[in-house]
């Protein structure tokens, strides 16, 4: 997707009455906004897909494709899910107003416009949405393989690391809505506890998820896990370019175990264990016990 070489705000404005888009086109651009502008649903989506707009003015009712239809498939594609709704309806009716909601708005005015009242609920939402988004951001920085499903288990949000791993795995669009939802929405029916694990099948290359807990969103948080991947000690011999038993001991230390713990999992006396370590330290550039345990902390979170 572009997106324009601007500051200002980009504002998507979809509604079939040309009085309206212009009332409001002059408002937004009085406001310093880009303005977009689109005469029904479909044709929202083709531009929100080509110039990704930061939030979205959505008539409720339309031909063709209504409004909240629209904000469904916005909501359906992770490229657009994190962009605002407003819903701009003429109707009252607190069904209408719940249904917007439902189908992914984030607030509602009722029409006729008033155009102060229309830049202060725009305000609000493009703040929220960029501390949200800077959020998210800081999560793809960390390289985390994250995703937050719904309770149908379909995607709400992941990391590009976990799309990434998905298309390593083959896991196609179609298996992720279908397949995949499926599992998911089984496995939350029995309120897996944090830290439990869902085993994807009907895949050839193996993958897990591991709930995390649920978002403020009430979204579930899930990490995806590489079943190839190594783990524990193998990783850190990978990584580190430890020994086997070097790895095995930092693993031990990593987990906060005592060197006399350590000797007794291992099977060793505590002097041997010292002397892996004396053997360790220059290996990871480190002084002491506590700086190779947070080496060696950071390379098994990476994605564990």
């Amino acid at each position: 997707m572009m997106k324009p070489n601007s500051k200002s705000d980009i504002v998507l404005v979809v509604d079939d009455s040309p009085d309206a888009l212009s009332l409001i086109h002059d408002t937004l651009e009085t406001a310093n906004m880009d303005v977009l502008v689109a005469l029904e649903g479909r044709q929202a989506l083709t531009i929100a897909k080509r110039i990704r707009p930061d939030i979205i003015l959505l008539d409720a009712i339309m031909p063709n494709m209504d409004g909240f239809e629209t904000c469904r498939e916005l909501k359906a594609d992770p490229s657009l899910a994190s962009i605002p709704v407003i819903f701009m309806t003429g109707l009252s009716e607190t069904d209408d107003i719940v249904r917007g909601l439902e189908a992914g708005g984030v607030d509602y005015l009722t029409k006729p416009i008033q155009p102060n009242e229309l830049i202060a609920r725009m305000r609000v939402h493009l703040s929220n949405a960029r501390l949200s988004n800077n959020a998210q951001s800081a999560l793809d920085s960390m390289g985390q393989h994250l995703m937050t499903t719904t309770h149908a288990g379909v995607i709400a949000w992941a990391t590009p690391q976990t799309y990434a791993l998905l298309a390593k795995a083959r896991v196609s669009d179609d298996w992720q809505q279908s397949e995949m939802a499926l599992q998911i929405r089984l496995w939350l029916a029995h309120d897996p506890a944090v830290g439990n694990v869902l085993k994807l099948t009907g895949l050839d290359y193996p993958l897990a998820l591991k709930m995390m807990g649920l978002t403020e969103q009430k979204e579930v948080l899930l990490k995806l896990e590489d079943g190839n991947k190594p783990t524990g000690p193998t990783l850190l011999k990978l990584e580190l370019g430890l020994t086997d038993r070097e790895s095995e001991v930092l693993h031990w230390i990593a987990n906060g175990k005592t060197n006399r713990e350590v000797a007794e999992i291992l099977e060793m006396v505590p002097r041997t264990v010292n002397k892996h370590l004396e053997q360790i330290f220059p290996k990871l550039g480190v002084e002491n016990r506590t700086s190779a345990a947070g080496v060696a902390l950071r390379v098994l979170a990476i994605d564990h």
